[in-house]
């Protein structure tokens, strides 16, 4: 199983307010923009900036990252495997499909499993 990327997770009130300081933070563009229930989110280099009121962020605080794999069915069986607790998912998210579990040991992680164009992205 490949974990193809790992982002930060960053919560900030204002996306385009905050955008700024990360591009040069990293030298890079944002390479993913898009919106997902109440949230604004865009992928930063390594960070994942995650943006909305408090009531829209609230949900969301308590995951540590957002970890872009192959296969979210492969970590459904690593979860099941090693006492894993599926928080939310599998869904149909607007780049892919994602999963939150809460590993032993308390670490919350949001799975991504990435359609080709948000792939692509990755390259």
């Amino acid at each position: 199983m490949t974990v193809l990327a790992t982002f930060a997770r960053v919560y900030v009130d204002d996306l385009d307010a905050a955008l700024p300081t990360f591009v040069q933070l990293t030298g890079e563009q944002p390479r993913l923009r898009f919106t997902y229930r109440d949230l604004d989110l865009a992928s930063v280099g390594g960070y994942l900036l995650l943006a909305g009121s408090d009531e829209a962020l609230a949900p969301y605080r308590g995951t540590h990252a957002t970890t872009i794999v192959e296969s979210i069915d492969h970590i459904l069986r690593i979860a099941e495997q090693h006492g894993g607790e599926i928080l939310d998912g599998p869904n149909e998210v607007p780049t892919g499909r994602n999963l939150t579990v809460r590993h032993p040991g308390g670490a919350t992680i949001e799975y991504v499993e990435f359609h080709a164009t948000a792939r692509s992205t990755l390259a």
